[in-house]
Protein backbone atom coordinates (compact mmCIF):
# COMPACT_ATOMS: atom_id res chain seq x y z
CA UNK A 1 0.00 0.00 0.00
CA UNK A 2 2.86 2.35 0.76
CA UNK A 3 4.46 1.61 -2.60
CA UNK A 4 1.18 2.30 -4.42
CA UNK A 5 0.81 5.63 -2.64
CA UNK A 6 4.37 6.59 -3.50
CA UNK A 7 3.72 5.89 -7.16
CA UNK A 8 0.51 7.91 -7.14
CA UNK A 9 2.08 10.93 -5.49
CA UNK A 10 5.10 10.88 -7.79
CA UNK A 11 2.78 10.98 -10.79
CA UNK A 12 4.80 8.62 -12.97
CA UNK A 13 7.22 5.76 -12.50
CA UNK A 14 10.12 5.87 -14.94
CA UNK A 15 12.53 3.12 -15.91
CA UNK A 16 15.24 5.00 -14.05
CA UNK A 17 13.16 5.19 -10.87
CA UNK A 18 12.23 1.53 -10.53
CA UNK A 19 14.47 -1.53 -10.85
CA UNK A 20 15.14 -4.95 -9.39
CA UNK A 21 17.76 -5.65 -6.76
CA UNK A 22 20.01 -8.66 -6.96
CA UNK A 23 17.60 -10.43 -4.62
CA UNK A 24 14.71 -9.77 -6.97
CA UNK A 25 13.08 -7.17 -4.72
CA UNK A 26 11.68 -3.94 -6.16
CA UNK A 27 13.95 -0.97 -5.53
CA UNK A 28 12.25 2.42 -5.67
CA UNK A 29 14.21 5.65 -5.84
CA UNK A 30 13.33 8.42 -3.39
CA UNK A 31 10.55 10.79 -4.47
CA UNK A 32 13.10 13.58 -4.65
CA UNK A 33 14.86 11.71 -7.48
CA UNK A 34 11.58 11.27 -9.36
CA UNK A 35 10.69 14.93 -9.03
CA UNK A 36 13.99 15.90 -10.65
CA UNK A 37 13.51 13.72 -13.75
CA UNK A 38 13.10 16.16 -16.67
CA UNK A 39 9.92 15.98 -18.72
CA UNK A 40 10.42 15.01 -22.35
CA UNK A 41 10.67 17.72 -24.99
CA UNK A 42 8.05 16.78 -27.59
CA UNK A 43 8.03 17.24 -31.36
CA UNK A 44 5.08 16.20 -33.54
CA UNK A 45 5.25 14.82 -37.09
CA UNK A 46 1.95 14.72 -38.94
CA UNK A 47 1.55 13.80 -42.59
CA UNK A 48 -0.78 11.93 -44.90
CA UNK A 49 0.77 8.58 -44.06
CA UNK A 50 -2.09 6.87 -45.91
CA UNK A 51 -3.86 7.73 -49.14
CA UNK A 52 -2.73 9.58 -52.25
CA UNK A 53 0.50 10.97 -50.74
CA UNK A 54 1.46 7.99 -48.57
CA UNK A 55 4.51 6.93 -50.56
CA UNK A 56 5.91 10.47 -50.46
CA UNK A 57 5.71 10.75 -46.69
CA UNK A 58 6.93 7.37 -45.51
CA UNK A 59 10.35 7.92 -43.99
CA UNK A 60 9.76 11.36 -42.47
CA UNK A 61 9.53 10.07 -38.91
CA UNK A 62 12.81 8.21 -39.40
CA UNK A 63 14.39 11.39 -40.80
CA UNK A 64 13.23 13.42 -37.79
CA UNK A 65 14.66 10.73 -35.50
CA UNK A 66 17.98 11.03 -37.36
CA UNK A 67 17.99 14.77 -36.63
CA UNK A 68 17.25 14.12 -32.95
CA UNK A 69 20.02 11.52 -32.79
CA UNK A 70 22.51 13.81 -34.55
CA UNK A 71 21.68 16.58 -32.09
CA UNK A 72 22.39 14.26 -29.18
CA UNK A 73 18.91 13.15 -28.12
CA UNK A 74 18.39 15.95 -25.60
CA UNK A 75 17.73 19.68 -25.65
CA UNK A 76 17.77 22.02 -22.63
CA UNK A 77 18.61 18.94 -20.58
CA UNK A 78 15.39 17.18 -21.59
CA UNK A 79 15.09 13.95 -23.61
CA UNK A 80 13.47 14.56 -26.99
CA UNK A 81 10.34 12.55 -27.80
CA UNK A 82 8.73 12.28 -31.26
CA UNK A 83 4.98 11.90 -31.72
CA UNK A 84 3.52 11.02 -35.12
CA UNK A 85 0.02 10.91 -36.57
CA UNK A 86 -1.72 10.42 -39.91
CA UNK A 87 -3.89 13.42 -40.82
CA UNK A 88 -5.36 11.44 -43.74
CA UNK A 89 -5.12 14.57 -45.97
CA UNK A 90 -8.16 15.95 -44.11
CA UNK A 91 -7.97 19.51 -42.72
CA UNK A 92 -10.33 18.80 -39.81
CA UNK A 93 -8.28 15.76 -38.76
CA UNK A 94 -5.04 17.72 -39.00
CA UNK A 95 -6.46 20.58 -36.92
CA UNK A 96 -7.71 18.15 -34.27
CA UNK A 97 -4.30 16.48 -34.04
CA UNK A 98 -2.58 19.84 -33.64
CA UNK A 99 -5.00 21.05 -30.99
CA UNK A 100 -4.58 17.87 -28.92
CA UNK A 101 -0.81 17.88 -29.28
CA UNK A 102 -0.52 21.50 -28.15
CA UNK A 103 -3.18 21.41 -25.40
CA UNK A 104 -2.85 17.92 -23.96
CA UNK A 105 0.47 16.39 -24.98
CA UNK A 106 2.74 19.41 -24.62
CA UNK A 107 4.14 19.33 -28.16
CA UNK A 108 6.38 22.34 -28.84
CA UNK A 109 6.70 22.12 -32.62
CA UNK A 110 4.89 20.36 -35.47
CA UNK A 111 6.75 19.45 -38.65
CA UNK A 112 5.65 17.80 -41.91
CA UNK A 113 2.13 18.97 -42.74
CA UNK A 114 1.97 17.82 -46.33
CA UNK A 115 -1.27 18.79 -48.12
CA UNK A 116 -1.81 22.54 -48.28
CA UNK A 117 -5.39 22.47 -47.03
CA UNK A 118 -4.22 20.63 -43.90
CA UNK A 119 -1.24 22.95 -43.46
CA UNK A 120 -3.45 26.04 -43.66
CA UNK A 121 -5.84 24.57 -41.07
CA UNK A 122 -3.00 23.67 -38.69
CA UNK A 123 -1.44 27.11 -39.22
CA UNK A 124 -4.57 28.68 -37.71
CA UNK A 125 -4.35 26.43 -34.64
CA UNK A 126 -0.63 27.16 -34.24
CA UNK A 127 -1.25 30.90 -34.42
CA UNK A 128 -4.08 30.63 -31.90
CA UNK A 129 -1.82 28.74 -29.48
CA UNK A 130 1.33 30.76 -30.21
CA UNK A 131 3.19 27.60 -31.23
CA UNK A 132 5.63 26.69 -34.00
CA UNK A 133 4.69 24.84 -37.20
CA UNK A 134 7.27 24.07 -39.89
CA UNK A 135 5.80 23.04 -43.22
CA UNK A 136 8.03 20.66 -45.13
CA UNK A 137 5.40 18.99 -47.30
CA UNK A 138 2.75 21.60 -48.08
CA UNK A 139 3.34 23.66 -51.22
CA UNK A 140 1.00 26.65 -51.24
CA UNK A 141 3.00 29.89 -51.22
CA UNK A 142 0.12 31.43 -49.26
CA UNK A 143 1.82 30.00 -46.16
CA UNK A 144 4.32 32.86 -46.41
CA UNK A 145 1.77 35.21 -47.95
CA UNK A 146 -1.73 35.92 -46.60
CA UNK A 147 -1.47 32.95 -44.19
CA UNK A 148 2.02 33.78 -42.90
CA UNK A 149 2.78 33.47 -39.20
CA UNK A 150 5.40 34.91 -36.85
CA UNK A 151 5.82 31.38 -35.47
CA UNK A 152 5.57 29.47 -38.76
CA UNK A 153 8.09 28.42 -41.39
CA UNK A 154 7.94 27.04 -44.93
CA UNK A 155 10.99 24.89 -45.53
CA UNK A 156 11.38 22.78 -48.67
CA UNK A 157 9.66 24.38 -51.70
CA UNK A 158 6.53 26.31 -52.58
CA UNK A 159 4.27 26.87 -55.56
CA UNK A 160 6.02 30.12 -56.48
CA UNK A 161 9.45 28.48 -56.72
CA UNK A 162 8.10 25.46 -58.60
CA UNK A 163 6.42 27.80 -61.06
CA UNK A 164 9.45 30.05 -61.43
CA UNK A 165 12.03 27.30 -61.91
CA UNK A 166 10.14 24.57 -63.79
CA UNK A 167 7.59 26.75 -65.57
CA UNK A 168 10.16 29.37 -66.52
CA UNK A 169 12.55 26.79 -67.95
CA UNK A 170 9.83 25.16 -70.05
CA UNK A 171 8.58 28.46 -71.48
CA UNK A 172 12.16 29.45 -72.39
CA UNK A 173 12.56 26.14 -74.23
CA UNK A 174 9.56 26.89 -76.45
CA UNK A 175 6.66 25.63 -74.36
CA UNK A 176 4.61 28.81 -74.68
CA UNK A 177 1.04 27.42 -74.74
CA UNK A 178 -0.38 25.60 -71.72
CA UNK A 179 -3.35 23.56 -70.54
CA UNK A 180 -3.59 22.67 -66.83
CA UNK A 181 -4.62 19.41 -65.20
CA UNK A 182 -5.16 20.57 -61.63
CA UNK A 183 -5.93 18.87 -58.31
CA UNK A 184 -9.10 20.48 -57.02
CA UNK A 185 -7.96 21.90 -53.67
CA UNK A 186 -5.74 24.65 -52.23
CA UNK A 187 -2.42 23.27 -53.47
CA UNK A 188 -3.52 22.70 -57.06
CA UNK A 189 -5.19 26.10 -57.31
CA UNK A 190 -2.09 27.87 -55.94
CA UNK A 191 0.26 25.99 -58.27
CA UNK A 192 -1.86 26.70 -61.35
CA UNK A 193 -2.11 30.38 -60.34
CA UNK A 194 1.64 30.76 -59.88
CA UNK A 195 2.61 28.92 -63.07
CA UNK A 196 0.04 30.92 -65.06
CA UNK A 197 1.68 34.14 -63.85
CA UNK A 198 5.10 32.91 -65.02
CA UNK A 199 3.76 31.76 -68.41
CA UNK A 200 1.96 35.06 -69.08
CA UNK A 201 4.92 37.16 -67.89
CA UNK A 202 7.14 35.25 -70.32
CA UNK A 203 4.87 35.98 -73.27
CA UNK A 204 3.11 32.60 -73.32
CA UNK A 205 -0.60 31.84 -73.12
CA UNK A 206 -2.91 29.53 -71.22
CA UNK A 207 -5.47 27.78 -73.41
CA UNK A 208 -7.52 26.27 -70.60
CA UNK A 209 -7.57 23.84 -67.74
CA UNK A 210 -9.59 21.25 -65.89
CA UNK A 211 -9.88 20.39 -62.19
CA UNK A 212 -9.82 16.78 -61.03
CA UNK A 213 -10.79 15.34 -57.63
CA UNK A 214 -8.00 14.45 -55.22
CA UNK A 215 -7.04 10.78 -55.46
CA UNK A 216 -8.95 10.04 -58.65
CA UNK A 217 -8.14 6.85 -60.52
CA UNK A 218 -9.39 7.71 -64.02
CA UNK A 219 -7.84 10.68 -65.82
CA UNK A 220 -9.14 9.77 -69.28
CA UNK A 221 -11.75 12.54 -69.65
CA UNK A 222 -9.34 15.17 -68.30
CA UNK A 223 -6.54 14.05 -70.60
CA UNK A 224 -8.85 14.06 -73.62
CA UNK A 225 -9.67 17.72 -72.91
CA UNK A 226 -5.97 18.51 -72.59
CA UNK A 227 -5.23 16.68 -75.83
CA UNK A 228 -8.03 18.51 -77.65
CA UNK A 229 -6.68 21.90 -76.51
CA UNK A 230 -3.62 21.45 -78.77
CA UNK A 231 -1.53 23.17 -76.09
CA UNK A 232 2.18 22.46 -76.37
CA UNK A 233 2.42 21.86 -72.62
CA UNK A 234 0.06 19.98 -70.32
CA UNK A 235 0.86 21.28 -66.84
CA UNK A 236 0.27 18.75 -64.09
CA UNK A 237 -0.68 20.81 -61.04
CA UNK A 238 -1.02 17.76 -58.81
CA UNK A 239 1.26 15.48 -56.80
CA UNK A 240 1.91 12.00 -55.50
CA UNK A 241 -0.20 9.17 -56.84
CA UNK A 242 -2.29 11.65 -58.86
CA UNK A 243 0.81 12.71 -60.78
CA UNK A 244 1.89 9.10 -61.27
CA UNK A 245 -1.55 8.08 -62.57
CA UNK A 246 -1.91 11.08 -64.89
CA UNK A 247 1.53 10.53 -66.45
CA UNK A 248 0.94 6.79 -66.88
CA UNK A 249 -2.44 7.35 -68.52
CA UNK A 250 -1.09 10.16 -70.71
CA UNK A 251 1.52 7.67 -71.90
CA UNK A 252 -1.21 5.15 -72.69
CA UNK A 253 -3.08 7.82 -74.69
CA UNK A 254 0.06 8.53 -76.71
CA UNK A 255 -0.06 12.21 -75.81
CA UNK A 256 3.70 12.75 -75.81
CA UNK A 257 4.11 10.75 -79.01
CA UNK A 258 1.46 13.05 -80.49
CA UNK A 259 3.70 16.07 -79.96
CA UNK A 260 2.48 17.51 -76.65
CA UNK A 261 4.75 17.65 -73.58
CA UNK A 262 3.96 16.99 -69.94
CA UNK A 263 5.19 19.40 -67.28
CA UNK A 264 5.40 17.74 -63.89
CA UNK A 265 5.08 20.80 -61.67
CA UNK A 266 5.62 18.90 -58.40
CA UNK A 267 7.44 15.64 -59.00
CA UNK A 268 9.47 13.70 -56.44
CA UNK A 269 12.20 11.13 -56.86
CA UNK A 270 9.79 8.53 -55.42
CA UNK A 271 7.35 9.34 -58.25
CA UNK A 272 10.03 8.83 -60.87
CA UNK A 273 10.99 5.50 -59.32
CA UNK A 274 7.34 4.42 -59.39
CA UNK A 275 6.88 5.53 -62.99
CA UNK A 276 10.19 3.96 -64.18
CA UNK A 277 12.59 5.71 -66.54
CA UNK A 278 10.98 4.50 -69.78
CA UNK A 279 7.78 6.35 -68.80
CA UNK A 280 9.28 9.37 -66.97
CA UNK A 281 12.32 10.00 -69.17
CA UNK A 282 12.71 13.59 -70.31
CA UNK A 283 10.52 15.11 -67.57
CA UNK A 284 11.88 18.45 -66.37
CA UNK A 285 11.26 19.13 -62.69
CA UNK A 286 12.37 21.12 -59.66
CA UNK A 287 13.63 19.67 -56.38
CA UNK A 288 15.50 21.03 -53.37
CA UNK A 289 17.43 17.80 -52.69
CA UNK A 290 18.76 14.81 -54.59
CA UNK A 291 20.50 11.90 -52.95
CA UNK A 292 23.36 11.83 -55.49
CA UNK A 293 24.32 15.52 -55.50
CA UNK A 294 27.60 15.14 -53.61
CA UNK A 295 29.54 13.00 -51.12
CA UNK A 296 27.60 14.43 -48.17
CA UNK A 297 24.16 13.65 -49.64
CA UNK A 298 25.32 10.14 -50.57
CA UNK A 299 26.64 9.48 -47.04
CA UNK A 300 23.42 10.76 -45.45
CA UNK A 301 21.36 8.64 -47.84
CA UNK A 302 23.31 5.54 -46.79
CA UNK A 303 22.40 6.25 -43.15
CA UNK A 304 18.76 6.90 -44.05
CA UNK A 305 18.50 3.67 -46.02
CA UNK A 306 19.62 1.74 -42.97
CA UNK A 307 16.36 2.90 -41.37
CA UNK A 308 14.07 2.73 -44.43
CA UNK A 309 15.33 1.11 -47.60
CA UNK A 310 14.36 3.68 -50.21
CA UNK A 311 16.07 6.74 -51.62
CA UNK A 312 15.11 9.82 -49.60
CA UNK A 313 13.03 12.52 -51.24
CA UNK A 314 13.25 16.24 -50.58
CA UNK A 315 10.43 15.73 -48.06
CA UNK A 316 12.44 13.33 -45.90
CA UNK A 317 15.58 15.45 -46.17
CA UNK A 318 13.48 18.53 -45.41
CA UNK A 319 12.02 17.00 -42.25
CA UNK A 320 15.57 16.24 -41.09
CA UNK A 321 16.84 19.72 -41.93
CA UNK A 322 13.93 21.60 -40.31
CA UNK A 323 14.08 19.55 -37.11
CA UNK A 324 17.85 19.89 -36.74
CA UNK A 325 17.75 23.66 -37.24
CA UNK A 326 14.85 24.00 -34.80
CA UNK A 327 16.74 22.10 -32.10
CA UNK A 328 19.84 24.24 -32.67
CA UNK A 329 17.69 27.34 -32.20
CA UNK A 330 16.07 26.02 -29.01
CA UNK A 331 19.51 25.32 -27.55
CA UNK A 332 20.83 28.73 -28.61
CA UNK A 333 17.78 30.54 -27.23
CA UNK A 334 17.98 28.64 -23.93
CA UNK A 335 14.21 28.36 -23.87
CA UNK A 336 11.32 26.66 -25.68
CA UNK A 337 9.37 29.94 -25.96
CA UNK A 338 8.10 29.99 -29.55
CA UNK A 339 8.93 33.62 -30.38
CA UNK A 340 12.41 33.42 -28.87
CA UNK A 341 13.12 30.19 -30.76
CA UNK A 342 11.84 31.63 -34.05
CA UNK A 343 14.09 34.66 -33.58
CA UNK A 344 17.08 32.32 -33.26
CA UNK A 345 15.94 30.26 -36.27
CA UNK A 346 16.01 33.46 -38.33
CA UNK A 347 19.32 34.58 -36.87
CA UNK A 348 21.26 31.34 -37.37
CA UNK A 349 22.27 30.31 -40.91
CA UNK A 350 20.84 26.96 -42.05
CA UNK A 351 23.67 24.53 -42.78
CA UNK A 352 23.08 20.81 -43.15
CA UNK A 353 23.09 18.01 -45.72
CA UNK A 354 20.22 19.64 -47.62
CA UNK A 355 20.90 23.36 -47.33
CA UNK A 356 24.05 25.46 -47.32
CA UNK A 357 23.98 29.01 -45.92
CA UNK A 358 20.21 29.11 -46.01
CA UNK A 359 18.34 32.02 -44.45
CA UNK A 360 14.94 31.89 -42.76
CA UNK A 361 13.21 35.11 -43.78
CA UNK A 362 10.85 37.22 -41.65
CA UNK A 363 7.78 35.81 -43.41
CA UNK A 364 8.88 32.23 -42.64
CA UNK A 365 10.27 31.40 -46.08
CA UNK A 366 13.55 29.48 -46.06
CA UNK A 367 15.69 30.96 -48.82
CA UNK A 368 17.92 28.25 -50.30
CA UNK A 369 19.09 27.00 -53.69
CA UNK A 370 16.69 25.04 -55.87
CA UNK A 371 17.71 22.53 -58.56
CA UNK A 372 16.32 22.02 -62.05
CA UNK A 373 16.62 18.36 -63.08
CA UNK A 374 15.73 16.26 -66.09
CA UNK A 375 14.84 12.59 -65.75
CA UNK A 376 17.47 10.45 -67.45
CA UNK A 377 16.77 8.04 -70.27
CA UNK A 378 17.33 4.34 -69.52
CA UNK A 379 20.50 4.52 -71.62
CA UNK A 380 21.89 7.40 -69.55
CA UNK A 381 21.23 5.74 -66.18
CA UNK A 382 23.97 3.69 -64.52
CA UNK A 383 21.72 2.00 -61.94
CA UNK A 384 18.20 1.82 -60.48
CA UNK A 385 18.64 4.98 -58.36
CA UNK A 386 20.49 7.04 -60.98
CA UNK A 387 17.48 8.99 -62.23
CA UNK A 388 18.35 12.71 -62.59
CA UNK A 389 20.77 14.90 -64.48
CA UNK A 390 21.25 18.42 -63.14
CA UNK A 391 20.32 21.17 -65.60
CA UNK A 392 20.70 24.25 -63.39
CA UNK A 393 21.17 25.44 -59.81
CA UNK A 394 18.91 28.41 -59.11
CA UNK A 395 19.90 30.66 -56.18
CA UNK A 396 17.23 31.10 -53.53
CA UNK A 397 16.88 34.85 -54.07
CA UNK A 398 15.92 34.10 -57.69
CA UNK A 399 13.76 31.05 -57.05
CA UNK A 400 11.50 32.37 -54.28
CA UNK A 401 9.02 35.23 -54.23
CA UNK A 402 10.44 38.60 -53.12
CA UNK A 403 9.50 39.50 -49.55
CA UNK A 404 7.57 42.62 -50.54
CA UNK A 405 5.33 40.74 -52.98
CA UNK A 406 3.91 38.12 -50.63
CA UNK A 407 1.22 40.20 -48.88
CA UNK A 408 2.22 38.80 -45.50
CA UNK A 409 0.20 40.95 -43.04
CA UNK A 410 3.03 41.68 -40.60
CA UNK A 411 5.65 42.57 -43.23
CA UNK A 412 5.89 46.32 -43.73
CA UNK A 413 6.47 47.71 -47.22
Amino acid sequence: MKIANAVRYAGVVTAAAVGLTAAGLVAIAPLETWAQAPAPFKIGVTEGFSGVYADLNLGEVEAVQMAVDDFGGKVLGRPIEILSADHQTKPDVGAAIARKWYDVDGVKMIVGLGTSSVALAVRKISQEKGMIDINTGAASADLTGPACSETGAHWVYDTYALAKVTGGAIVKSGGDSWFFLTADYAFGAALERDVTAVVLASGGKVLGGVRHPLSTQDFSSFLLQAQASKAKIIGLANAGQDTINSIKQANEFGIVKGGQRLAGLLVFSTDVKALTLPVAQGLVLTESFYWDLNDETRAWTKRFRAKRDKIPSMLTAGAYSATLHYLKAVQAAGTDDAKAVMAKMRELPVNDVMTKNGKLREDGRLIRDMYLFQVKTPAESTGPDDIYKLLATVPGNEAFRPLNEGKCPFIKG
